[in-house]
């Protein structure tokens, strides 16, 4: 592959990554770890991963279990859940916090699935501006060692690229949807 392309094919796979930990956060129903990945706890002054200061469990299909490595931290790993935006009120028992996910109920599930397409959009929409990109770069090189037959080349792969991440992106919404709509 040539150079010129993989500068927007880089681009399109990191994009194509940030959909994909955008939808983990996303829940359907069922404890799942990934939604605390973005909860950062104050340790010692230092925001830290939760998962760095305390073992992260999913004990049961609807529960999440904290047990902190130091005791001491209780306090702030349920301060750092309360303001972080997954909705859901953490239990402490003096040893472990637990989060209960409750049923999502039906008008919540169609929610979901409307969030979760709408970030399909704006990954297309992103991967589009890059094939832009792309596409505008390539005819600046007209006059220059490559011929316009090696132009057209190069904006016929970018198209095909372009295509290939479009139909991930579709698929990856469609995947979250049947999770998410999944009872």
């Amino acid at each position: 592959m040539d150079e010129k392309l993989k500068v927007f094919e880089g681009k399109m796979t990191k994009t194509m990554g940030n959909l994909e930990s955008e939808l983990q956060g996303i829940r359907a129903g069922r404890a799942n770890p990934n939604i605390l990945n973005k909860v950062m706890v104050d340790y010692y002054g230092t925001p830290t991963p939760l998962q760095q200061v305390g073992n992260v469990s999913v004990p049961e299909a609807r529960m999440i279990q904290i047990q902190p490595w130091e005791k001491n931290m209780l306090k702030e790993i349920e301060r750092a859940i309360q303001i972080s935006d997954i909705g859901i009120n953490p239990t402490n028992d003096g040893t472990t916090i637990r989060l209960v996910f409750p049923e999502l109920t039906e008008e919540r599930r169609k929610e979901l699935v409307k969030d979760v397409k709408k970030k399909g959009e704006e990954t297309k929409v992103a991967i589009r501006n890059i094939r832009r990109d792309g596409m505008e770069a390539f005819k600046k090189l007209k006059g220059t060692e490559i011929s316009e037959d090696g132009i057209q080349d190069l904006e016929d792969e970018l198209q095909k690229l372009t295509d290939k991440y479009i139909k991930d992106v579709d698929k990856a919404v469609e995947a979250k949807s049947k999770e998410v709509l999944t009872v």
